[in-house]
């Protein structure tokens, strides 16, 4: 069970709850989280927890208190630095493009972008940054937080453990499994990006006709 060259099974395994801790944290608040693969990371430490490699209770608190706390860091490093954001120059682990998408789907979905955006790889990372770029009203924004938090560790960490105990051998079907939740999350992102090229297209073609 592999994920941009490592085994998230082993990874898990060996990193065990710290680990898992730091890898939510950093991809819901950190700019260098936005490769990490959280929703197949969920998944299947909520099938290891259902293999008795974790325990589910503390597993779901830990990475609740991650998926919070990320996005509370990720806010308040917003609410800090501001404009200077979209000024930055793209390096290895910055690129304006996720940022970028990111304003677009804030714009577009407003305060609750905070909890749509959990679902979203890359957007979820830097949407509460630009919560705090933009001022967001605190009370708002942990309370969208919270909730966002809470769907998203529990809906994915369950997931993976309802199958663990009601599925047998599911440890064969792993990999198809988590290939769908990951289709599944990237698919409003591709399905943005088409709508925004045949935007793009669109105004082209009236320019050039008028």
């Amino acid at each position: 069970m592999e994920f941009l060259g490592f085994n998230l099974v082993d990874f898990i395994k060996t990193a065990g709850y710290a680990g898992l801790f730091g890898v939510v944290f950093a991809e819901t608040g950190l700019f260098l989280g936005f490769f990490l693969p959280g929703d197949s990371l969920l998944f299947v430490a909520g099938f290891l927890a259902s293999q008795g490699f974790l325990n589910i209770w503390v597993l779901t608190i830990l990475l609740f208190a991650a998926a919070v706390t990320g996005n509370i860091f990720g806010y308040a490093f917003g609410y800090k630095i501001g404009p200077a954001i979209f000024s930055k120059e793209d390096s290895l682990l910055f690129k304006k493009a996720h940022v970028r998408k990111a304003q677009v789907f804030y714009d577009r979905y407003g305060g609750k972008v905070v909890m749509l955006a959990r679902f979203i790889p890359v957007v979820r990372t830097f949407a509460p940054i630009l919560a705090g770029v933009a001022k967001m009203d605190k009370t708002v924004f942990l309370f969208y937080n919270m909730a966002g938090a809470l769907v998203w560790t529990l809906g994915l960490t369950l997931l993976g453990y309802g199958l663990g105990n009601s599925i047998p051998n599911i440890d064969h079907y792993l990999l198809p499994i988590v290939g769908i939740i990951i289709l599944v999350s990237i698919l409003p992102g591709i399905i943005g990006y088409l709508q925004e090229r045949k935007r793009s297209k669109s105004v082209t073609h009236i320019i050039e006709v008028v």
